[in-house]
């Protein structure tokens, strides 16, 4: 494994014309008239805050759910044994977020705000988080979610209610258009799901090919709800691409196949995923079948320390994909609530850029705690990266790994890079 020193600096909402992928130092941000750093409203909580998990186990990301709910699961531990939030316990309520398109997520809110839930972590899809976005934030009550990742929540009208601990997809989207042309593609074709996650990663990856001098030969968009792809995977043969990108989910191990038999297969053309299917696919596939693939998706490098803990909590997980931006989600969380010194989603939502970013730096709720009852403002640096959230409620600086398939049909950390969105 290589650990990278490169730096990517962006803008909010749209790449910087001109990607530099080396060290440089930048400016503090600045605050706009709304953003979510003001005081905290007046106590409006019950006294005990209550961590709602809108996490997917059943659907095309159930692969993600394991790793998401151990690490909002190993966070409550953490917390409940430095004493609670506000002098109380943790509470816990888990609902399904079902997959990929919205059918199952609304019941699974309506259940999570009866449960009383100060704050739903969650969901992963971003396609489902838009769904839901407005009956969260309606109720009052902070969305976090560890995976979403579509510019759309960039300028969402989310009443200071929506926060992530995974970064817009202006940065993955640079990472692996630089990715690919490093790699000596020219003529990209891009296969992407038509919904807000696909289209949006799609479209930032393109521009940082068609900015740094590449081109791309197709962007073929299929609905999320399809069970052929043929038509599809033949526009992408047509545009005769020398590298295809496949921005998916599960339904990976039917597009793989359908390439294959194209003749447009991994050991054809130079193929990469992302972070909604770069899975572990040995048990999928023929050995080989993806030797070669590269990958990308967020998350700084998982320590052996934090993964030995996340096993303890699940002995089952063999992924660890947004475990670690689960627990930082509720971490935070937990330390807003004792800034905040009210358990209540405004009061929490009101405290969360605070105890991110610009003070004494912390990484562990026992300690930061200590600080926050102190008096202290606080910077919490996560296991998932330093988390500086922004007024947008995403992360400022964040890192995304890139990965590579072996022969058995899963993948390794070849690189990180560190980006910083402006």
């Amino acid at each position: 494994m290589k650990n990278s020193t490169k730096l990517v600096r962006l803008a909010a909402v749209a790449a910087a014309s001109a990607l530099v992928l080396a060290a440089c130092g930048g400016g503090d941000d600045d605050k706009s008239s709304d953003d979510k750093t003001s005081a905290a409203p007046a106590a409006k909580g019950d006294g005990t805050l209550t961590v709602g998990t809108l996490l997917p186990s059943t659907g095309d990301l159930a692969f993600l759910g394991p790793p998401e709910f151990a690490g909002v699961d190993l966070a409550v531990k953490d917390i409940n044994e430095a004493g609670g939030v506000l002098g109380k316990p943790v509470a816990q309520s888990k609902a399904d977020s079902g997959d990929g398109t919205p059918k199952i997520a609304p019941g699974s809110v309506d259940k999570l705000l009866a449960a009383k839930s100060d704050v739903i972590v969650g969901a992963a899809s971003s396609s489902v988080s838009l769904s839901v976005i407005d009956k969260i934030i309606g109720a009052g009550v902070v969305q976090f979610s560890p995976a979403n990742t579509s510019t759309a929540f960039d300028e969402y009208d989310d009443k200071g209610l929506y926060f992530r601990t995974a970064p817009s997809d202006v940065l993955q989207g640079a990472v692996l258009g630089n990715l690919v042309l490093q790699d000596g593609a020219k003529n990209v074709a891009i296969l992407a799901r038509q919904e807000a996650y696909g289209e949006a990663l799609a479209e930032n990856t393109k521009k940082t090919i068609e900015e740094q001098g590449g081109k791309v030969a197709e962007t073929v968009l299929y609905a999320v709800d399809a069970t052929s792809y043929t038509s599809e995977i033949q526009k992408i043969k047509d545009s005769g691409a020398d590298a295809i990108i496949v921005i998916a989910f599960n339904e990976t191990t039917k597009i793989i196949p359908g390439l294959e038999q194209a003749g447009i297969g991994p050991k054809q053309v130079p193929t990469y995923f992302v972070d909604g299917n770069t899975a572990d696919y040995s048990k999928d596939f023929p050995k080989g079948t993806l030797q070669g693939v590269k990958a990308t998706y967020p998350g700084a490098e998982l320590k052996d320390d934090f993964k030995a803990r996340m096993l303890e909590v699940d002995p089952k997980l063999t992924d660890f994909t947004y475990g670690p931006e689960s627990y930082d989600a509720t971490i935070l969380s937990a330390l807003a609530a004792e800034a905040a010194k009210d358990d209540s989603g405004k009061s929490i939502a009101s405290k969360l850029v605070e105890v991110s970013a610009e003070g004494e730096k912390c990484t562990t709720f026992k300690d930061c705690v200590a600080l926050v009852k102190d008096g202290k403002d606080i910077d919490y640096d996560g296991v998932s990266g330093p988390v500086d959230l922004n007024e947008s409620g995403s992360p400022s600086k964040a890192t995304i790994g890139i990965f590579e398939y072996a022969a058995d049909n899963t993948f390794k950390n070849t690189d990180y890079i560190t980006g910083v969105v402006e």
